[in-house]
């Protein structure tokens, strides 16, 4: 995966208002401010690539816009559409088979 760790949690889907939103971390924690990190300890965000989900509250929106460069929010669908994809690209496939039968000739060609 390429690029920093914000694109590995963009979905495809545009972005609606949703009742709950999932928030993961993607920064670490060291070298931040004290009270981006008290913000994110009341959001329980204490791990990077960990996400939590939180009704939409204006108090919500409000710890958000503090630490917007340190996590990454998405709706339900977009969540949704993720984790469906990242299923699917590392969902089982099946196997190659190869046979190494040697080549079947017949007589009647040789023989005409």
């Amino acid at each position: 995966m390429s690029g920093s760790a914000f694109n590995a949690f963009k979905a495809r889907v545009p972005v609606a208002w949703s009742p709950r939103l999932f928030i993961t971390l993607v920064r670490g924690l060291p070298g931040t401010r004290k009270l981006h990190r008290r913000t994110l300890a009341a959001m329980r965000l204490r791990r990077c690539n960990r996400t939590v989900i939180h009704r939409t509250t204006p108090s919500l929106l409000g710890m958000l816009n503090q630490v917007k460069r340190l996590v990454v929010v998405e709706t339900e669908e977009m969540h949704n559409t993720r984790k469906q994809e990242e299923v699917e690209r590392t969902a089982l496939r099946p196997p190659i088979v190869v046979k190494h039968a040697p080549p079947t000739t017949s007589t009647s060609s040789l023989e005409e």
